[in-house]
C-alpha cells in the first residue's frame, strides 16, 4: 500500500470548527463491512446497536491545555511551547515543540506567567522539537491548567477558548490520567447519560489508558507505508479491564473500540489465544491495510484528515474501497469532518 492511495480532498466548509451541541446530536454513518451498506443516523442512535454482554472499550486519558506562550529572555520574543510529554518528573524535564523554532536554541530561557518561572532549552530533538528543563518547583500541571490553551489542531483555524477545555475532553476522561495533547476524538460524542444507560443495559465498560502524543500532529513523509515509524506512546491495560474485555470475547459478544488509540492499545496486547493480556509500556504500533483485527469487531471513529495514521487504521478496519466510498458520501451529505466532526460506526463481523 502507498500513502498516495489514502489522499482525498476535504472541503474547508466540511471541517468542523466547533463540536456538536449536545455531544450526541452529531451525525453518525453506520458502515457494514460485510454487506457494504451505509446508513445515516444520529450518534444517539448508537444505543440501539448495543446488547447485553457487549463490551465498549474507551481511552480514559485526559487532555491538558498543553499549548503555553512565553517570552524569550532578553529579546522578549513571543514563543509558543507545546508540551508533549514529561521525561523526568523529578528533574522537570519535558519534550516540547516550539514556534518559531529558529529563535529557540540550546541555553535559551523562556519565561511564563509574568516571569514567575521559566524553561531552559537543554537539547534539540527535531526541527521544532526541544528538550527543556522547567524551573517550577510545584505541580506544573496545576499552573498549566491555568495559563495553557487546549492544543486544537491547526486545521480548525480559530483560537481556543475556555469552553474548549470542556468540549475537547471526553466525559470518561480520568483526572488522574492527565497526559495527552489530544482526546480520543471518537469519544467526544458520548455523554454521561449515555454511559449510564449503557451500564444499565448490561454493557460492560472497559478502559485503557493511552497517552496521545506528538504522533497526532506528525505527517507521514514516506510513500512506502512499510517504512513509516509511529511516534511511541505510553499505554496501560490493567488486569481488571483485560478480564472485562475477555468475558465478552469468551461469550462471543461484540467488542466496541472507541477510537484509534483504543484499537492500537488492544492490538498491541493480543495473546495467541485471541484474548487481551494486561499490558503496559510504549507502543509504536502502526496499523494500515491489509490488517486483521483480533479483538474489536466494531469500531467507533471520526472522519479523519487524508493520509494520516487514523484514516489508515480506519481503512484497515473497514476496507479501503468501502471506507473511501463512505467518505465520498459523507462529504456530499455535509457531514462534519475531523476532530470536532461527526462519527462513524464500522461493523465488522
Amino acid at each position: 500500500m502507498k500513502l498516495s492511495e489514502f489522499r482525498y480532498i476535504a472541503p474547508k466548509s466540511n471541517i468542523a470548527k466547533f463540536p456538536a451541541d449536545p455531544r450526541d446530536s452529531a451525525k453518525m454513518m453506520v458502515l457494514n463491512k460485510a454487506t457494504g451498506e451505509m446508513e445515516d443516523k444520529t450518534f444517539s442512535d448508537i444505543m440501539d446497536y448495543f446488547q447485553k454482554g457487549d463490551c465498549i472499550v474507551v481511552n480514559e486519558t485526559r487532555v491538558f491545555p498543553a499549548r503555553v506562550f512565553g517570552k524569550k529572555e532578553k529579546t522578549n520574543a513571543k514563543i509558543e511551547v507545546m508540551l508533549l510529554r514529561e521525561l523526568k518528573a523529578q528533574e522537570r524535564i519535558w519534550d516540547v515543540l516550539v514556534e518559531p523554532a529558529r529563535k529557540v536554541r540550546i541555553g535559551n530561557k523562556i519565561y511564563f506567567d509574568n516571569n514567575k518561572f521559566y524553561c531552559e532549552v537543554v537539547d534539540n530533538t527535531t526541527n521544532r522539537g526541544r528538550t527543556v528543563r522547567f524551573s517550577y518547583d510545584g505541580d506544573l500541571f496545576k499552573v498549566i491548567e491555568r495559563i495553557g490553551e487546549m492544543p486544537l489542531p491547526a486545521y480548525i483555524k480559530r483560537d481556543p477558548t475556555e469552553h474548549d477545555k470542556e468540549t475537547y475532553q471526553c466525559v470518561f476522561a480520568n483526572p488522574n490520567k492527565t497526559a495527552s495533547i489530544a482526546p480520543p476524538t471518537a469519544g467526544l460524542h458520548f455523554t454521561q447519560k449515555m454511559m449510564k444507560e449503557l451500564e444499565a443495559k448490561g454493557v460492560r465498560i472497559a478502559t485503557v489508558n493511552l497517552n496521545i502524543g506528538q504522533g497526532i500532529f506528525e505527517n507521514i513523509e514516506v510513500e512506502d507505508l512499510t517504512k513509516h515509524r509511529m511516534y511511541s506512546e505510553y499505554f496501560e491495560i490493567t488486569k481488571d479491564n483485560a478480564d472485562t474485555i475477555n468475558k465478552s470475547l469468551k461469550s462471543k459478544k461484540n467488542v466496541y473500540a472507541v477510537g484509534c488509540s483504543v484499537a492500537r492499545a488492544l492490538e498491541a496486547s493480543v495473546l495467541t489465544t485471541g484474548s487481551v493480556k494486561p499490558n503496559k509500556g510504549w507502543t509504536d504500533k502502526f496499523i494500515y491495510p491489509p490488517y486483521e483485527f483480533k479483538i474489536a469487531n466494531r469500531f467507533i471513529t471520526n472522519f479523519h484528515p487524508p493520509a494520516t495514521p487514523s484514516i489508515l487504521l480506519s481503512a484497515a478496519f473497514a476496507g479501503k474501497e468501502l471506507l473511501f466510498k463512505a467518505y465520498k458520501r459523507a462529504i456530499k451529505s455535509d457531514y462534519r469532518l475531523f476532530a470536532y466532526g461527526d462519527a462513524m460506526l464500522i461493523i465488522n463481523e
